[in-house]
């Protein structure tokens, strides 16, 4: 190194320490941060901005064979028999949830969307499509109220009627909606025997009977308080969610109500809609029949059940799928006509038996206990094979 003449180690000629980029290189530098900062304020401000729609998740999962939490921090048994006996069950007959985040008046941002879409247990749903722009959040609330008390109903009564039971049947009028063609005609709790002379004894017929009418005015004749009213009623052209192509409607929730042999109690409270029928069902008759009916397994699943034993489609079937397998379920029972939504979204570790009935859910559950063949049972791929 060559050194200074006055004894010092500087070297002769200073390091004039790094060279600095070109002007243009550091505007465009300058812009590359400058345009970073921008995106970044960006998506903070659209976190903050609501999305025009709300997400899906897995909601609780309630045991049909075991307790529920109440109120005052005790526990009540989900399903209580009385008048009948009763044997000990074991495993779990899981029935599922779905929760909604967010409302008409509080819909999730952006940045929670964002999130959403990279969880396969989460869905994304415009908020119109759960929360109608014609319905009120109570008005939404009641009618979930009205589905629940309904599939209770309609579970007792396929297992009842699975089991040999005889059991009569009503319909029965629970709620009134405000301006509703209804009001000042009708009153909760009648009891509607027949429409234009025609004896009704279900929910269904009396739905088929208002839509044949087309419109026209019907002559109803109630039970009220032990006696009987004739009234007449025009149904009104409603389109919403539970009808996106429209139907005539009398404006009131219906639920069936039936004379049942033995006492059931079913208490599952701040849960709404009719798609727990099929695990409520499959309980009572775990209850009510010697040995496990699940074989000691872990089972989960869903669907709407009618007094026939009919299995119909519901909501959110990949959120449950999630919920189930997240409380340790091995097994699911869904509705043949979910099955379009299963094949593709069933998480690892869940097995999914595809069913259409209640015979058909006996069946899956006899094979759970080693009275059948497993791989024999309907999946939902060997269904939409066909």
């Amino acid at each position: 190194m060559a050194l200074l003449d006055n004894g010092s180690d500087a070297p002769l000629f200073p390091n004039p320490g790094p060279a600095r980029p070109p002007a243009r290189r550091r505007r465009g530098m300058r812009l590359g941060s400058t345009a970073i900062v921008i995106a970044l304020l960006a998506l903070l401000a659209m976190s903050f901005l609501p999305s025009g729609s709300v997400i899906q998740q897995p909601g609780p999962v309630y045991d049909t064979l075991g307790t529920v939490p109440t109120k005052d921090g005790g526990e009540l048994p989900l399903i209580t028999v009385a008048g009948a006996e009763t044997f000990p069950t074991a495993g779990t007959l899981d029935l599922t949830t779905v929760q909604v985040r967010g409302n008409r008046e509080h819909m999730p941002n952006w940045f929670e969307l964002v999130l959403s879409w990279f969880d396969p247990s989460r869905a994304i749903v415009p908020v119109d499509a759960v929360f109608p722009p014609e319905q009120t959040l109570e008005e939404r609330e009641e009618a979930n109220a009205v589905d629940m008390i309904n599939s209770q109903q309609e579970g007792i009564a396929a297992a009842l009627l699975a089991l040999g039971y005889d059991i009569g049947t009503q319909v029965r009028v629970v709620s009134i909606a405000d301006a509703s063609p209804s009001a000042g005609r009708l009153e909760v709790d009648d009891v509607i025997r027949e429409v234009d002379g025609e004896a009704i004894d279900s929910n269904d017929r009396l739905r088929e009977r208002i839509q044949e009418g087309a419109g026209a005015p019907l002559r109803l004749v109630v039970d009220r308080g032990g006696v009987q009213h004739e009234v007449e009623v025009t149904p009104t052209w409603v389109v919403d969610a539970a009808s996106p192509e429209g139907s005539w409607r009398l404006g009131v929730g219906i639920t069936h109500d039936y004379d049942f042999p033995i006492d059931v109690t079913i208490q599952l409270d701040n849960v709404g809609g009719p798609s727990a029928g099929q695990m409520f069902a499959l309980g009572i008759i775990d209850m009510l029949t010697p040995g496990e009916l699940n074989g000691g397994e872990q089972v989960a699943g869903t669907g709407t059940i009618r007094a026939d034993g009919t299995i119909g489609p519901i909501g959110g079937i990949r959120q449950k799928l999630f919920g189930a397998r997240d409380a340790g379920a091995e097994f699911f029972l869904a509705p043949v006509t979910n099955c379009a939504e299963v094949v593709g979204h069933v998480p690892d570790g869940l097995r999914v038996i595809a069913v259409d009935n209640l015979d058909a859910s006996l069946e899956a559950l006899a094979a759970l206990r080693g009275e059948g063949d497993i791989d024999a049972l309907a999946s939902c791929e060997t269904v939409l094979a066909r």
